[in-house]
């Protein structure tokens, strides 16, 4: 009892010397409130970002493998992906009928076409030709309508599916199901509308494309353009596994003599998230060294204020000590000062944060501001607080109480 008593008493006898120094209090926190605020803003942003980032990134599914002629992330330059062989659908039925691990596949292309409905049109509108499997692998549901039959697929029916970009500029107000829309030059009855899905990293609108079955998108659209394998692995826990059985079915498919390179690439959710990781790692080093240096001249001007407020009250130490207080308790006070400075610092820098957070999150870029955040800014301003006050305390503690009484 005795214990929180004296922290009660010295954390009365702290804010009153706060609150009788407001100016200087307030002008030695500055360096913490704009540290506090730098290091909230840098964690709201990545925050946002990494929150964005998986939602945006679940389109691309941690189970399914994408076998195209490029890689996402290469290293070579781009003459040299270029120059690879296309895919072909011989080598997509070699490497259905040969994989065991794999649940489900579906071959893919595209092109950008304009689209129209009555005197409506939209530009660059991402057309998708895909078989019946597709829907399976991607896992998207339908809000309106359905997907394809594996006999519209299989047979070429001139059907679509459309995103929810193209559902709301062409049919706000009316059902789109059973409506003919023109694809480039071609018809298209409209049997369903997906589910909206956003944008993959901020790039690509998933919702601003339709999709049309494969041997369609040849009839209208030609067959020489790059073919995509998207592959759902058979156990999300052993995609690996499935990894490297699809790497050798395609090699073998593609002729690739033993000991050479791939020729194609084999990309997963796995590589975007390594690059995102790499370069937030670089952000949360580059934002740390700076807000340190902030929160670290901060707290070296709140160092030299307590130094100030020491050697103002020796007497007022020397008549507590002679009063029988010992060491422990001179310390804690003006740790217990310091402290409240520096939390003053971030309760400020967090007011002032949150709403440049808002209008960041309204304008530049996505941010969030959990409750883990408000806790680390306050710890932070507490933990600067303690070493900022450590050297002034100790300097207090060991006053002799008698030359203290004696000090004018």
């Amino acid at each position: 009892m005795k214990f929180f008593s004296e922290i009660k008493e010295n954390i009365a006898i702290s804010y009153q010397a706060i609150n009788s120094n407001k100016l200087r209090s307030l002008l030695a926190t500055l360096g913490i409130v704009i540290g506090i605020t730098a290091v909230t803003l840098m964690q709201t942003a990545i925050e946002g970002i990494n929150l964005a980032f998986e939602k945006s990134i679940a389109a691309v599914g941690a189970d399914v493998l994408y076998v195209q002629k490029f890689e996402w992330f290469g290293t070579e330059d781009w003459s040299f992906y270029k120059n690879r062989k296309e895919l072909t659908m011989e080598q997509y039925d070699f490497l259905n009928k040969n994989s065991q691990t794999s649940t489900v596949m579906a071959p893919s292309t595209g092109v950008t076409r304009t689209v129209k409905f009555k005197d409506l049109s939209l530009q660059n509108v991402f057309v998708l030709g895909t078989t019946f499997e597709y829907q399976e692998v991607s896992g998207f549901n339908m809000i309106e309508g359905r997907y394809f039959t594996q006999r519209e697929s299989d047979g070429g029916y001139p059907v679509c599916v459309i995103g929810t970009d193209i559902s709301d500029a062409f049919f706000e107000n009316t059902d789109p199901i059973g409506k003919t829309i023109k694809v480039g030059n071609y018809n298209f009855r409209i049997i369903g509308v997906i589910e909206k899905q956003g944008s993959l990293l901020g790039l690509f609108s998933l919702d601003n494309r339709i999709i049309i079955p494969l041997e369609r998108f040849f009839n209208v659209f030609g067959d020489k353009r790059g073919l995509t394998f998207n592959i759902k692995a058979a156990d999300i826990n052993n995609v690996d596994e499935t990894k490297e059985e699809v790497r050798w079915i395609m090699r073998k498919a593609r002729k690739v003599p033993y000991g050479s390179a791939d020729d194609f690439g084999l990309n997963a959710q796995e590589a975007f998230k390594s690059t995102y990781e790499s370069l937030t790692g670089l952000i949360k080093v580059i934002g740390t060294m700076i807000t340190g240096l902030s929160l670290i001249v901060g707290s070296i001007g709140i160092a030299n204020i307590m130094f100030v407020s020491v050697k103002e009250r020796t007497k007022e130490v020397g008549i507590r000590k002679a009063l029988g207080a010992r060491r422990s308790t001179i310390l804690s006070q003006f740790l217990i000062e310091s402290s409240m400075i520096c939390l003053m610092g971030g309760f400020i820098g967090l007011l002032i944060a949150f709403p440049i957070s808002l209008i960041i999150d309204a304008f530049v870029l996505p941010t969030a501001m959990p409750l883990w955040i408000v806790v680390l800014a306050l710890f932070i301003s507490l933990m600067f607080g303690l070493l900022a006050g450590f050297f002034p305390a100790y300097t207090a503690a060991k006053m002799d109480p008698v030359d203290s009484l004696r000090y004018e």
